[in-house]
């Protein structure tokens, strides 16, 4: 629902007029054209940061080999130190938020990318350069995740307001999840190989190589915040939250009723009891597979994915969210239910593809929810957030999934708990606004608007992104 003429923001390059309350801008009719440059836009920034993240693939796999095979350290010792580095990324709402009320040099998204690109791609060849032992490494993954977080805080948070404000989160959703895991899979796959790669060099040689290809992919996102296609900033109206009052900006965002639901079904979602260390278990100790084929098994299912979300992209133009939440779900509750009928490590890689494609479509529709879930103003802490209780409830979900395998004896226990897990988002749903779920992509609505706001009691400050 389009807002009246006297509530739309005006388009300024005053500093002074962002201070000013107004409202969201009112969405407008993109043409094919646009929207393709968006989405090639986003497209490519979400690759970059994916390769570029140093807790992403392509250096998970080389760091956790280089601790294992060179610093000999034990699986509890590994797993201690992803634990201890991952501190930043449980906190990935805070620069959120920080994205949402702050603009480094007046240019927002856009001076993140510049600044903290910049300063990531420094520490990394900072480090590159530093003799490595448990603890530099131990800093220096936690430094670089910090930084970095920023920049996936602005590539986060720009697309959910484009989603939100031109009416096509199902489409962003979908846009976002492909171009994601294209270097999922990517990573999962030449991650190894560099892996191999870095065993014939010394330890300190192969840190120098794996940090200085994260410095040049870092300083390629950097590069990439000078670009300012007008296709993309000349269509958005930047929503920021108040630098002078953060606090009411967060009690704003704890009485938005709509993020509570959404969060509460990513919750479920990606708890999963023991689709991580205990399924590699299962699949290496009982259907006796390599370690290649373990990660040939975690490609071919992240790459499953791509299809369902293609789909999902088609069809929430067509239909309300509410029915995709309600069919996807219904799909992916049985997903993991393929493992218990395969006996062959052939029979899993195989079991990969519909595991993989089950979830698609749940995926792309729980994202668009929480696209739509956001505030006005706040969508990089909310999309962070969502980043935080990822990492959070994954991480323990995998502890209990790994306790139910061990005291069980068995995978199948594991099985159960997911798809128990699973069937719990559906009653969750009835705990969706219905306004939320009504519309499909390009039926005009206000998705920011909580239960107890409307159009005149909303204070954001917006600007155009014009410098």
């Amino acid at each position: 629902m389009p807002f009246p003429e006297d509530r739309l923001p005006v388009m300024t390059n005053d500093r002074a007029a962002a201070t000013a309350a107004a409202v969201p801008i009112a969405p407008a009719d993109l043409s094919p054209s646009v929207r393709r440059t968006i989405f090639l836009y986003l497209g490519i920034l979400i690759v970059l940061l994916a390769f570029g993240g140093p807790s992403g693939g392509l250096f998970d796999i080389p760091i956790s080999f280089f601790l294992k095979n060179r610093l000999h350290l034990q699986a509890h010792e590994v797993a201690d130190f992803r634990l201890v580095a991952a501190i930043p990324l449980y906190l990935s709402f805070v620069f959120g938020f920080i994205r949402d009320i702050w603009s480094p040099f007046g240019r927002k998204d856009r001076g993140f990318m510049l600044l903290f690109g910049s300063i990531t791609a420094f520490l990394y060849v900072v480090f590159a350069f530093t003799p490595m032992s448990y603890v530099t490494l131990v800093v220096a993954v936690v430094l670089l995740t910090t930084s970095f977080l920023f920049v996936a805080s602005a590539q986060n948070g720009l697309t959910s307001v484009i989603g939100q404000q031109h009416a096509m989160t199902g489409q962003i959703s979908a846009v976002w999840n492909v171009f994601l895991s294209i270097p999922t899979v990517g990573a999962l796959l030449i991650g190894g190989v560099l892996s191999g790669i870095l065993e014939q060099e010394t330890p300190d040689q192969a840190v120098r190589i794996l940090f200085l290809v994260g410095a040049a992919i870092m300083t390629a996102v950097a590069l990439y915040g000078l670009w300012k296609p007008k296709a993309v900033y000349d269509n958005i109206s930047v929503e920021n939250g108040s630098a002078a009052h953060p606090i009411k900006d967060l009690k704003r965002l704890g009485r938005h009723w709509p993020i509570y639901p959404a969060m509460l079904i990513w919750l479920l979602w990606n708890f999963a009891p023991g689709s991580t260390t205990p399924l590699q278990y299962y699949l290496q100790n009982t259907l006796h597979a390599t370690d290649a084929q373990w990660g040939q098994w975690n490609a071919i299912f992240a790459a499953s994915f791509i299809p369902t979300f293609i789909v999902f992209g088609i069809l929430c133009r067509k239909y309300h969210l509410k029915t995709l939440l309600l069919w996807g779900t219904v799909a992916a509750v049985p997903q993991m239910v393929p493992l218990l009928l395969i006996h062959s490590m052939t029979g899993a890689l195989i079991a990969a593809v519909p595991i993989g494609l089950m979830g698609g479509v749940a995926t792309g529709a729980y994202l668009d929810l929480i696209i739509r879930s956001s505030p006005h103003g706040l969508q990089g802490t909310m999309f962070m957030m969502s980043g935080s209780l990822y990492f959070a409830v994954s991480r323990f979900g995998d502890v209990l999934g790994t306790h139910l395998y061990d005291h069980y004896g068995g995978f199948t226990v594991c099985v159960i708990a997911i798809t128990i897990v699973y069937a719990l988002i559906l009653p969750t749903l009835l705990l969706v606004p219905k306004r939320l779920t009504a519309t499909a992509d390009g039926q005009m609505t206000d998705f920011g608007l909580g239960a107890d706001e409307s159009p005149g009691r909303l204070d954001v400050a917006m600007q155009a992104d014009n410098s």
